[in-house]
């Protein structure tokens, strides 16, 4: 079966340029003795900068090209030349991307709007030229500084998908088939669990032109937080939602258990999405007649807006539309209003992050070979205290 071009989780390695060599050159021109050094000083090392597009929606497009280097800055020359800069190594990423250090599992930074742009890592100073060592008593320093070196890092960048609206249910439950009756979104439909292997996105229009964006992601089972089924890779996918749609099928025996294990299972995952706003849908209500909804009415959850729907006959959907536009709009939680200072990133355990490596088919150990230039110091350095003063930075 060909592989699927969603990806969401993509380890690669990244460095930065490391700063050229300052330059230790006498001035010499004719009728000019003792000239006094004029050497200039070494380029930076090119940053490598991580970069949100909205054109993008997955990271396929790193997954074959996991190896980010930057340019190195070039040395400084005579006459007080300064050395190139090192070109900076951008990747572009799409909004809701987080990286965290492959290593230790901490978390380094989140790209949440088209054109963020967080310098991941920075490339090494130039080093200074022995022009600016001179002193009175010291008039020919033949010594200048070396460029800082270039840092090195092992990077997982992980997607969690921006949406407004998160669909939360078992295998079955209709999730799909709602996607596709309120959007032009297409998600595969099947009578069987687990037939959604990869999240959806839909546009869902309401009224007067008004429109939001639903998600859907593979079913959980009881036990997803634990890494059973599918639900623990993509539980992440709805982090960011603002509202939380959970869908139970009304011939369910139990609908209010089957909502509380659901519940249960996002906060095992995370506590913090108990926090969101929350609103119950009985899905394949066409099976069902009016007396019995009014005996499910009063066993349902306490305290949560729900609406019995279904997708194939239209029954409920313009009035679940509604709910969920009120609801977003709501003082509590307006569209748009989960800032991002309010999401708290916290670091991966080491042990959960290798396993969750191994699962994703991520855990391999870069090998890199260093080109010749990396090391093609000449001369001997010779180092002062002042060498690194922060004065002395561009």
């Amino acid at each position: 079966m060909a592989e699927s071009n969603f990806v969401d989780y993509v380890k690669i390695y990244c460095r930065s340029g490391k700063g050229g060599r300052g330059s230790v050159h006498m001035h010499r021109a004719k009728y000019t003795p003792n000239g006094g050094p004029d050497g200039g000083d070494g380029g930076r090392g090119g940053h490598v900068i991580l970069r949100g597009n909205r054109n993008y929606w997955t990271l396929l497009h790193l997954r074959y090209d996991r190896h980010v280097f930057a340019s190195h800055g070039g040395n400084g020359s005579k006459n007080k030349s300064f050395g190139k800069d090192g070109e900076d190594k951008v990747i572009e990423v799409p909004c809701g991307t987080v990286a965290y250090n492959a290593e230790t599992g901490e978390y380094l930074c989140d790209i949440t709007e088209h054109g963020q742009e967080v310098v991941l890592l920075k490339g090494g100073r130039g080093g200074l030229g022995n022009w600016h060592f001179r002193t009175a008593t010291r008039q020919a320093p033949r010594f200048a500084q070396p460029g800082e070196p270039m840092q090195e890092l092992t990077v997982i960048l992980e997607l969690k998908m921006l949406a407004d609206v998160g669909l939360v249910g078992f295998p079955n439950a209709g999730k799909s088939t709602l996607l596709s009756s309120v959007s032009a979104a297409r998600p595969k439909i099947a009578n069987y669990p687990f037939t959604t292997l990869e999240p959806n996105l839909g546009i869902v229009s309401h009224r007067e032109g008004t429109s939001f964006v639903m998600a859907d992601i593979p079913g959980i089972i009881e036990g997803a937080s634990a890494g059973k089924g599918l639900g623990l890779r993509f539980l992440r996918h709805i982090e960011r939602n603002s509202l939380l749609l959970f869908m139970v099928p009304g011939d369910t025996d139990d609908i209010r258990k089957e909502y509380e294990i659901l519940l249960n299972e996002l906060k095992t995952f995370n506590p913090e999405m108990l926090d969101k706003q929350r609103v119950l849908a009985i899905t394949k209500s066409d099976m069902l007649d009016d007396e019995l909804i009014e005996m499910l009415e009063p066993n349902l959850p306490e305290g949560v807006p729900y609406v019995f729907i279904s997708s194939i006959t239209g029954q409920g959907i313009q009035q679940l539309k509604d709910i969920l536009w009120t609801e977003l709009n709501s003082e509590s939680n307006k569209l748009g209003g989960a800032s991002v200072e309010t999401i708290v990133h916290r670091a991966k355990d080491v042990l959960k992050l290798q396993q969750e490596l191994k699962d994703m088919g991520e855990d391999d150990d870069f090998e890199f070979e260093y080109e010749d230039d990396d090391f093609d110091d000449d001369f001997e350095y010779e180092y002062e205290e002042e060498d690194w003063d922060e004065e002395a930075e561009e």
